[in-house]
């Protein structure tokens, strides 16, 4: 035996009672759980962790997250290391970094630099692949979590068919199909969509549905951010549930929220929905964050056709008098596909960062704010800022609401995603906080679940939604992805005025039964490495 964790209360990750017990772990798998007043002798190792006082969990796993690059950027990656998460699945909203040819890569580096970092000029990642095998051995040379992977169907669609707003032609559609089909071979999990980002949106259910069969193929499953979260919410995620059961598909809803002000109080029509669907079979998951504000690109909110063409298209766009002034009355008049069919509020958009550092004077402050500072309408900030930022300044969006954040969180096949973009002076708390918050602020302050469902929540569940045989519970025999967390004092530090601050109650984090967090500090091991689909 190599370490033994003695004296602590087990909460398995089943949802279950949890239990004392010392666990001992040998090559990174939990060889023994000896249960309190088993008369067996207790095992002994060269290393103990007294846990008295602290809770035994599976290490949590990221369902959503935005760390394509940072994986491979910051070694350290302490904003989800010191959390207690041991797995993040990445290549969400339809955009990443592979597959790819040279020309999709320099595409994608544009689209979405407010995301990852990695615009044109950023030298800190050396994109040394194209496939999604290549990505994932890139991963595999040591990183400080370990990381799933989504084929993103809009970089696909970038890649066969370009940025066009228009059905793919049937080669296209094989091309699609064959790229969907050769990362999952190469090990991705499932495929996600961002269906209110270009050029995924441009997509219609028909092109869905065939690369959905494809997914359905390989047993991954479909995470799509789909067409509207504000005014068309249930009937996009209606649109989702028959298309993925059309297909025969698993479907996880990726950041599943009912926001802006057409949706308070409607997370109950949302969930008598999947309550219908599962009843008649549906394989249906979702995830969620523990907040009420969204996080994108302030690009995004922008009307499809406004980006279709490319960033370089945008900007042209923008620069363009006649044709910016119809952005703006589609943005602020009409309800903008990209700003799911609702007037946008500029004083529910917050600057969280920009890619050019002089316009960081911007960042904490309303779009709104910023204007009344200038004396400008809203809209002209906005458009300077985009100009200025080449498109890469990223936002806070105030509109959500506690109450649908809480109903949605108890439900029997939710798990958690934080969604986390980790560019920014000011990002969103959630990318350093998460996982603490579901656990200290919603589990112990409010009840909302009790500390074994939210663990469940956040470690067995989606770990069968993974179809990982051998993660998210402690138990014989599984691998030593591991956290100790106190749970009379776990809680994110992060804020919305200090988002980069650690958690704390968490001393301890293993995978692999390597400590990554010891003592409450970041380690310099590199456990970390890509999960790839189990091929059944």
């Amino acid at each position: 035996m190599d370490l033994v964790i003695k004296d602590t209360r087990v909460i398995d990750g089943t949802g279950g009672a949890s239990y004392r017990a010392d666990v001992a772990i040998t090559d990174g798998r939990i060889e023994k759980i000896h249960r309190e007043h088993d008369p067996a002798p207790r095992p002994a190792g060269p290393r103990t962790i007294d846990g008295t006082g602290l809770a035994l969990s599976p290490g949590f796993i990221d369902m959503h997250a935005h760390s394509d690059l940072a994986l491979l950027r910051d070694k350290d990656h302490s904003a989800k290391a010191a959390q207690g998460v041991t797995l993040e699945v990445l290549g969400q909203d339809g955009l990443s970094y592979a597959p790819v040819d040279d020309r999709t890569l320099d595409q994608v580096r544009r689209t979405i630099p407010g995301w990852n970092g990695g615009g044109p000029d950023d030298t800190s990642v050396d994109f040394d692949w194209r496939t999604v095998g290549e990505y994932l051995d890139r991963l595999d040379r040591g990183i400080a979590v370990n990381a799933a992977y989504l084929v993103p169907q809009g970089t696909v669609r970038m890649y066969a068919v370009g940025w066009e707003d228009r059905d793919a032609t049937p080669a296209e559609l094989e091309h699609m199909k064959r790229l969907v089909a050769e990362g999952l071979e190469q090990g991705a999990v499932g495929m996600s969509s961002g269906l209110t980002y270009t050029p995924g949106m441009y997509a219609k259910d028909a092109e869905l549905t065939e690369l959905c069969r494809v997914v359905a193929a390989y047993d991954g499953y479909y995470c799509p951010h789909h067409r509207s979260y504000g005014a068309g919410a249930l009937d996009a995620y209606r649109e989702m549930v028959d298309l993925t059961r059309s297909a025969g598909c698993a479907l996880h809803l990726a950041h599943a929220t009912m926001n802006f002000g057409v949706n308070k109080g409607k997370a109950a029509d949302l969930l008598d929905l999947l309550d219908d669907a599962l009843a008649s079979g549906a394989d249906i998951s979702l995830d969620t964050y523990p907040y009420t504000p969204g996080s994108t690109t302030l690009v995004a909110m922008l009307p499809g056709w406004a980006n279709e063409g490319g960033p370089d298209a945008t900007l042209a766009r923008l620069l363009d008098d006649a044709t910016a002034e119809r952005i703006r009355h589609h943005v602020e008049e009409l309800g903008s596909d990209g700003c799911h069919g609702v007037p946008i509020e500029w004083d529910t958009i917050e600057i969280s960062g920009t890619t050019n550092p002089e316009l960081a004077g911007h960042i904490g402050r309303t779009v709104a704010g910023n204007a009344a500072a200038r004396s400008e309408s809203p809209w002209v900030t906005a458009r300077r800022l985009m100009i200025e930022d080449r498109l890469g300044t990223t936002i806070l969006q105030h509109v959500g609401h506690e109450e649908n954040v809480r109903a949605i969180m108890r439900h029997r096949v939710h798990t958690g995603g934080s969604d986390g973009i980790l560019q920014g002076t000011k990002p969103h708390p959630r990318a350093y906080g998460t996982f603490p918050h579901y656990l200290g602020h919603y589990a112990r302050d409010l009840g909302v679940l009790s500390l074994e469902e939210t663990v469940a929540h956040l470690t067995g569940r989606p770990a069968a939604r993974l179809r990982l045989p051998d993660r998210g519970l402690v138990r014989e025999g599984y691998r030593a992805d591991l956290v100790l967390f106190d749970p009379e004092t776990v809680a994110a530090g992060s804020t919305f005025d200090a988002p980069r601050t650690l958690p704390v109650g968490i001393p301890h984090v293993l995978i692999d039964g390597k400590s990554v967090i010891e003592d409450g500090r970041r380690t310099d091991v590199l456990a970390g490495r890509s999960v790839r689909r189990t091929v059944s």
